[in-house]
């Protein structure tokens, strides 16, 4: 015979077992264990960085390299001074080039558009080669585009000496710098983004499929590079959107094509799981009208020019707030994106991102009499407080 007791723990257990799960910081489970030297999970909208395996640990970054060489061109391409028509002549050493290829022919004139394809689908280390030396003169040079791309970028344990993955001494990388690459290629153009999902490319007759098998097998993922060398073991740079929510894993040195797919599916899966994201301000929005002093208008748009999001465990957004702190006194002439102020997120009581608010337009100063009026008004405020 069932007693009291025992069916109000059965109805308790029932409720736990029915009811949706919301998971806390406290709370959130371990990331999965992967068979891989290093790894990294990133938001890609906020940048924050969730799982964190090694992730800052140098290593041969074999053809994932190829990401910053097509960063460099999309830029390019951006600033008008490379354009997807341009015809490029492959060189000897171009053509000459291992491992694997675009099969482009010595002497011949391939588009950078296509050069571009062959980078990112076929992984082409000819294509690499022709296009660096078509951007920079050489690859020597190009390598140093590269290096100082990286330095802006932040990627702090990162070092090219090629534009191909091609084992060098002083070739480098982690996990961690190509998360932000890959996010820094996410934003920077959305067209030449689309690249990354295309699943095959024909070129001189020859169809390769992308090896990034993801494409295939995970839902929402969308890029975006394999990498391969004897030293580096296999890797892969993933990104995948679900929802309004994009996530991108770096996982460097599994022993497999196979192995590079699943390990980097499982980490990306847990960020799906267990973390979301939240965007308060999108770049550009006003907030607030902003009083200014001395200066031809009386106040002045204050916004952000970044967006403002925070990465959270899943269900944690009720948690957070934000906070327009103004500077005490804004005086003109104002320039555009001057810093007026910051734009707090709060967790409860503690602040988890700043960010400055800024003028989204330019303020003159204003006549003789305003500044002198407003003077008067600063020095008694000054004094009374």
């Amino acid at each position: 015979m069932m007693t009291p007791h025992l069916l109000q723990r059965l109805v308790l257990l029932f409720s736990l077992l029915t009811a949706p799960t919301v998971w806390s910081a406290q709370t959130i489970p371990p990331p999965p264990p992967l068979a891989a030297k290093s790894f990294v999970l990133m938001d890609a909208t906020t940048g924050d960085v969730l799982v964190n395996q090694l992730g800052d640990e140098r290593l041969a970054p074999a053809s994932l390299t190829k990401l910053m060489t097509a960063y460099i061109a999309t830029l390019k391409i951006k600033r008008g001074e490379l354009h997807e028509k341009d015809m490029v002549t492959i060189s000897e050493k171009a053509w000459r080039m291992a491992g694997s290829k675009m099969f482009v022919q010595v002497g011949s004139q391939v588009s950078v558009n296509d050069l571009f394809h062959g980078i990112i689908i076929q992984s082409g280390n000819d294509a690499s080669v022709a296009l660096a030396e078509h951007i920079a003169g050489s690859e020597e040079a190009f390598a140093s585009l590269m290096n100082a791309e990286a330095q802006r970028l932040g990627m702090r344990n990162s070092h090219f000496a090629n534009a191909t993955g091609w084992p060098a001494p002083d070739h480098y990388s982690t996990a961690h710098d190509m998360a932000i690459l890959a996010r820094a290629i996410i934003n920077a153009d959305p067209a030449h983004y689309a690249i990354y999902a295309q699943k095959y490319f024909l070129w001189n007759g020859i169809q390769q499929p992308n090896r990034n098998l993801l494409l295939w097998r995970n839902d929402g993922v969308d890029g975006l590079k394999t990498g391969h060398t004897e030293e580096a073991g296999y890797c892969l740079v993933a990104s995948a959107k679900k929802n309004d929510q994009r996530l991108i894993a770096a996982v460097f040195g599994t022993e497999s094509e196979a192995a590079r797919a699943t390990e980097t599916g499982k980490l990306l899966g847990y960020g799906f799981l267990f973390f979301d994201s939240k965007t308060f301000y999108k770049k550009g929005s006003v907030l607030t009208q902003a009083p200014v002093w001395k200066g031809a208008a009386r106040t002045v748009k204050a916004g952000v020019n970044t967006d403002v999001a925070v990465s959270m465990p899943r269900g944690d957004a009720a948690q957070f707030s934000t906070q327009v702190v103004l500077n005490p006194t804004v005086i003109a002439p104002l320039k555009l994106g001057a810093v007026i102020g910051k734009v707090e997120v709060r967790q409860g009581g503690k602040v988890v991102k700043s960010v400055d608010l800024v003028a989204l337009e330019a303020v003159e100063q204003g006549g003789f009499f305003r500044r002198t009026w407003d003077s008067i008004r600063l020095f008694f405020k000054g004094l009374f407080g």
